[in-house]
């Protein structure tokens, strides 16, 4: 019962927003206001307070590093071998595998499900999250630019380090660090935007769904089952094979591992056919998220 407690208000606001956007019942330009808003400063404001305010010790590990993105690297590689042997050319299906949505559907979940400490973990990950995946998709690209790939542009790689999520991530970890405080009426105002960070965000993924079209294929098929199934399977038997990593860390990590397609996939993709597979992906993951994500969140209970 708390499971479907905590899962039915995520669900209810994705859900919201894309009959906002479905119905228009907001101007388009709304919508692109209104995540620019939540990406450039509410989520910011949100993982600031919760790292300067978190305990750090035992968090930021490179075990938890290491047993997070070899399976997440694992995958990449493995779907965009299998993908360019069966089409004869590169795509970003990888990357649409083994890419989460951490910061739309990983964070409301882990918030609420596991509180603070939770929130540090999943936030150790995240800092490498962008940057390590991008820049191996990135050199993937790089090595057939014939094909529609780019080659890897180093200041594609530090715009994703300075991307306002990443700063709030760092500069939440400096302040905590730094053993210092801010003055009261800023942490109530700075508490504020954080309140608002996650049902906007939310409101936000379902606004972005509504403008996705679902082409099935057995491609699409296939891409969903290894990011909702084999992905936290992998991350499931890695955490568990892994000493030293407490179980509240490895019940982050799968949550992290079963969430859908993070929507940041779509600027990867290359060419028409790459942008219709990759955004039904992101569409398909997330609907069938409804069902896989409680089942991954029964399992944990029972298993980490």
């Amino acid at each position: 019962m708390v499971l479907f407690n905590t899962l039915i208000p995520v669900f209810a606001l994705i859900l919201l927003g894309y009959l906002v956007g479905w119905k228009r019942w907001v101007p388009a330009e709304a919508g692109g206001s209104l995540a620019a808003v939540t990406f450039k400063l509410l989520l910011p404001a949100l993982l600031f307070a919760g790292l300067a305010r978190a305990d750090l010790e035992g968090g930021f590990t490179p075990l938890l590093i290491l047993v997070y993105y070899v399976p997440a690297l694992l995958i990449f590689a493995g779907v965009n071998l299998w993908a360019q042997h069966r089409l004869k050319r590169p795509t970003s299906m990888g990357l649409a595998s083994s890419y989460s949505n951490n910061v739309l559907v990983g964070i409301p979940l882990v918030s609420m499900l596991l509180g603070p400490q939770g929130l540090v973990y999943l936030f150790a990950i995240l800092i490498f999250h962008s940057p390590l995946l991008f820049a191996a998709q990135s050199l993937y690209n790089g090595l057939f630019p014939a094909a529609g790939g780019s080659r890897l542009s180093g200041r594609a790689l530090v715009a994703s380090l300075a991307n306002p999520i990443i700063v709030g991530l760092l500069l939440g970890v400096a302040l905590n660090l730094s053993g210092l405080d801010l003055p009261a009426p800023l942490w109530r105002t700075i508490d504020w935007l954080g309140a608002a960070a996650l049902p906007c965000a939310l409101l936000v993924l379902g606004l972005s769904l509504s403008s996705y079209r679902l082409t099935m294929s057995k491609s699409l098929v296939a891409l969903t089952l290894v990011k909702l199934v084999v992905f936290p399977s992998m991350m499931l038997a890695a955490v568990l094979l892994a000493n030293g990593l407490p179980a509240q860390a490895q019940a982050v990590m799968v949550i992290m591992a079963a969430c859908p397609t993070g929507v940041n996939v779509l600027a990867f993709a290359m060419g028409g056919e790459d942008n219709r597979i990759i955004s039904s992906v992101i569409c398909l993951s997330t609907l069938a998220a409804v069902l896989t994500l409680p089942a991954w969140l029964w399992v944990l209970e029972r298993m980490v």
